[in-house]
């Protein structure tokens, strides 16, 4: 099967696989190549694969931790779509990962609420100030 994992800004894989396993709203599961065409809103968490990148048969797992999104399966092609990722070689490298994109990422949206709280505040002033001078 071809997977790829595709950010708004990147794919961050693209390889061929031969299972790849996620987490779904209702649970894990298991694709295969054989299995049906499938659709599954994904819950966050860590979406494992088999590949044989060295092409000299030897398969190994990899894992990407990934955001709420979704995976389409369609015929040979796992497609994964979602906000935020971070790809690792193994468990403990993965969540230094997650930890170091995450805490950035927990910043900006600080930040974003900040600015979200002020044009807000600033919105019901000039409100109350309109509602005042109409004598309302």
């Amino acid at each position: 099967m071809r997977l790829r994992v595709m950010l708004p800004s990147e794919i961050l894989v693209d390889r061929e696989v031969s299972k790849v396993v996620a987490e779904g709203e209702n649970g894990s599961f298991c694709l295969l190549p054989r299995h049906m065409d499938f659709v599954s809103a994904l819950a966050p968490g860590i979406l494992a694969f088999v590949s044989d990148e060295s092409g000299g048969g030897e398969e190994r797992e990899e894992f990407v931790a990934v955001d709420e999104g979704v995976l389409v399966k369609c015929g040979d092609e796992v497609l994964v779509s979602v906000r935020n990722a971070a790809a690792g070689a193994g468990l403990g490298e993965l969540r230094k990962t997650v930890r170091e994109k995450f805490a950035v990422l927990d910043e900006r949206q600080k930040a974003a609420r900040s600015a979200v709280a002020g044009l807000e505040a600033g919105f019901v002033r000039r409100f109350i100030e309109l509602r005042e001078r109409s004598g309302g």
